[in-house]
């Protein structure tokens, strides 16, 4: 009886002690939430920067937090800077990575626990939310997106660039956006006015090149971070697009794309030249476009009309060369910019297509003293009036002191033609080329003058004009008479202007009561120069 009592109370420990959990002896690592890509794992003697929550496995109760502080932990691991388990449960830990690490006394608080608030012998979980890794000896990483096939120039220290990127924390939590600025950000690099990383970051990019930059706290803001968007001891991820590269030092680059041949002028200081332009930004955008506005931009060369590295791209071109300008901004707009030219305005690059186009007409001819100008062919000229407006200037000039049969080249500026405004076919601001041949010359008349005698006229006019002897003369009859008088050399009508409108125009003069006809009594009535050179 004895021994059966035994036995059950023997059996009842047994199964009292085998329902309670065996004791922890090492740490339990549950890794509930690991993300899809890991670059990198927590080794020893990296620094970790990390959220947690810490509750005792008896009963749940919550004994710390950084998030109730709103502060993440940062520390060392491995080198006892934590308690023993969480030096080794944090081992192997991704960014972005949740885990629940169980620690049993031992790896703990032990025996004595801490601070009041860590009893004895307690079992402790940590619920760690991963947030950066870093180490002493990391450097600068920069990984390439993009890089165009062609790159004349990288970037290098004391120039000056334009960038756009997005900036993020290791966890994707962005902190700062120049797009969301709609801004570049311009800088000089090596001069201190970034932070260590990305002074060294950028180095070596070309325009429309793509990279990624991940700078360690201690090249970025260390310690005490920046802001409220970028925590203490926090590394910095930029996805870098560079926009523009120039130095203060820089020059002009022209590149010339085409000649042609028999250049015979180049244009220099002074000179006013029309031209096309295409212009557009380092990275391809276009900002401006002569084309597009079917119109030259015309200008004096070298006279503080145009950007300075304008006037100076533009000096010894020929009509129809082609150019490749880049200009740098000190020689352009500068840190002003202007209209959508941003500040601290980029490079500029023009390809132009020279046109100081000289206007060139068909061939012209000069007959009795009036200039032709045919369109089908050379022999059929139209007349105008040397001396009476009836030309532009600078064709006034060209044809002075010219003899029959002599042929000229004249080139008229535009001040000197139709001027800003142009003409039909001839653009605003257009030098004009004439070939010229005099083929025949009269003299013409005075100004104001409609017909003159080419010798001493009749000395009785009316009785000269009254050719039936009816004692009037009408329309008719004083055509005959002047006709008669042009034909025998005696006298000449105002040359380039119809003669019937001539005539007509000198008997309305002579008519003056206007009743069709002149009377003896009307020439009588003209002052005696009158009566000498209109008739």
């Amino acid at each position: 009886m004895d021994l059966t009592i035994f036995t059950l109370v023997f059996c009842l420990h047994d199964v009292f002690v085998n329902c309670n959990p065996a004791p922890f002896v090492d740490v339990v690592v549950d890794r509930y939430e690991i993300p899809t890509v890991c670059p990198r794992e927590v080794e020893t003697e990296d620094f970790i920067r990390y959220h947690f929550n810490g509750t005792f496995y008896a009963d749940g109760k919550k004994f710390d937090s950084s998030h109730d502080r709103g502060k993440a932990f940062i520390s060392q691991v491995g080198l006892g800077r934590l308690i023993t388990g969480m030096d080794r449960g944090l081992q192997g830990m991704c960014v972005n990575e949740q885990r629940r690490i169980t620690i049993p006394p031992h790896l703990a608080y032990g025996s004595i626990g801490t601070g009041g608030v860590v009893p004895p012998d307690a079992v402790l979980v940590y619920d760690v939310l991963l947030l950066d890794i870093w180490n002493t000896e990391d450097k600068v990483q920069i990984r390439t997106l993009h890089k165009p096939t062609s790159c004349h120039r990288s970037t290098a220290a004391s120039d000056f660039v334009r960038y756009h990127y997005n900036g993020t924390l290791l966890t994707g939590a962005a902190f700062d956006s120049s797009y969301s600025r709609n801004a570049t950000y311009d800088t000089y690099l090596g001069q201190g006015d970034l932070i260590k990383g990305m002074d060294e970051g950028l180095l070596g990019m070309c325009v429309g090149e793509r990279r990624i930059i991940i700078v360690p706290p201690f090249l970025a803001y260390g310690e005490t971070g920046h802001g409220t968007e970028i925590p203490p001891q926090a590394s910095l991820v930029f996805e870098v697009l560079l926009v523009d590269v120039f130095n203060p030092t820089d020059d002009l680059i022209v590149e010339v794309k085409e000649v042609p041949e028999g250049c015979t002028r180049r244009t220099a200081t002074g000179d006013y030249i029309r031209y096309h332009y295409n212009g557009t930004f380092q990275d391809g955008t276009a900002f401006d476009s002569s084309y597009k506005r079917n119109s030259t931009y015309n200008t004096y060369i070298d006279m503080g009309y145009v950007i300075r590295g304008m006037d100076k791209a533009l000096q010894g071109l020929c009509t129809g060369e082609k150019r490749r300008i880049i200009i740098p901004p000190h020689m352009a707009y500068g840190e002003a910019g202007v209209g959508d030219m941003p500040a601290c305005s980029e490079v500029l690059i023009y390809g132009i297509i020279q046109t100081i186009k000289w206007f060139k007409p068909p061939l012209l001819r000069v007959v009795t003293g009036y200039v032709s100008m045919s369109r089908d062919h050379y022999d059929t000229p139209s007349i105008t009036t040397l001396g009476a407006d009836k030309v532009i200037p600078g064709l006034e000039e060209g044809l002075g002191g010219m003899c029959v049969g002599e042929k000229r080249e004249v080139v008229v500026p535009p001040h000197w033609g139709h001027g800003e405004n142009g003409a039909g076919e001839v653009p605003s601001s257009a030098v004009l080329f004439f070939e010229l041949e005099l083929v025949e010359l009269n003299k013409g008349v005075p100004d104001g003058y409609m017909f003159v005698w080419l010798g001493d006229g009749p000395d009785l006019l009316f009785p000269a004009m009254d050719l039936n002897g009816d004692k009037e003369v009408p329309r008719e009859e004083f055509t005959a008479f002047i006709m008669r008088q042009v034909e025998e050399g005696k006298g000449r009508l105002r040359p380039g202007v119809d003669a019937d409108s001539i005539i007509q125009d000198m008997f309305n003069n002579q008519d003056h009561n206007k009743d069709g006809k002149i009377v003896e009594n009307e020439v009588e009535e003209e002052p005696e120069q009158a009566k000498r050179d209109e008739l």
